[in-house]
């Protein structure tokens, strides 16, 4: 485990490149004419951006890379308090500055317009992708973000299969993202819906909220209910120690 600047700054490179890499693949290639990526290159482009970053820096931060994670993990045993706050803030700047930059590349196609193709922003009702209720989309970002942390606490305790952990991690991020994209576009971490928002402004930001409150939630039952039934495996080292070794 490294120095809290190294862990922080390993957070910010690795949700840097989770927003850039996810929503630079729904905003510049989903729809690019003739060879358009659409969901499927989508939700792998968003697993493969964690399992880059979580074989790259896991060893150093943990490769939480999202506030829902880091407060799954807390909860679950993995990750000590003092710690939650300088991450999460570390990986909201990270999501708000790959927007920014998300949003420069997108600018500099003819025709582009942020009002009317978007920053592949997360949204409920008529924001989203197939119109879903605010219920539906809350019920979903909790039972999927729940099952992340499921993935993430299993594959990093003790007895998983060593090396193994972050090709577990994405291909399962890679499955709720092919599950929800048509339900709330795919949050499942509020970094990754913050950065979007500030840029698109307006509805985004007013229906943030729900992309915040249910991941924590769904993060914090996977947490409890996880310590709760298989306190016996859970590691004795950090979680991020339990990465590396897993």
């Amino acid at each position: 485990m490294g120095t809290l600047g190294r862990r922080l700054g390993a957070e910010f490179i690795g949700t840097f490149w989770l927003v850039l890499g996810g929503c630079g693949a729904a905003v510049l290639t989903a729809k690019f004419p003739v060879v358009g990526i659409g969901i499927l290159g989508v939700a792998f482009a968003f697993g493969l951006t964690v399992l880059t970053m979580a074989y790259a820096f896991g060893h150093i931060s943990g490769g939480h890379f999202n506030p829902a994670v880091t407060v799954g993990l807390w909860v679950g045993g993995r990750f000590d308090a003092k710690d939650v706050l300088p991450y999460i803030v570390t990986q909201v700047v990270a999501g708000i500055a790959a927007a920014a930059v998300l949003l420069g590349i997108a600018n500099g196609r003819p025709g582009y317009s942020l009002s009317r193709d978007g920053l592949a922003a997360n949204g409920y009702g008529a924001h989203s992708p197939g119109n879903y209720s605010l219920a539906a989309c809350l019920l979903t970002e909790i039972v999927m973000t729940a099952a992340f942390l499921v993935i993430i606490l299993a594959v990093t305790g003790r007895g998983a299969p060593v090396g193994f952990g972050p090709l577990a991690i994405g291909l399962g991020l890679t499955l709720i993202h092919l599950i929800s994209i048509p339900v709330t576009n795919t949050s499942v971490n509020p970094a990754r819906s913050t950065g979007p928002a500030i840029f698109v402004h307006g509805w985004a930001l007013g229906q943030l909220w729900l992309f915040w409150l249910a991941p924590l939630v769904g993060a914090a039952l996977a947490g409890l209910g996880f310590r709760a039934v298989f306190e016996d495996k859970l590691p004795l080292t950090t979680e991020a120690e339990g990465a590396q070794a897993a």
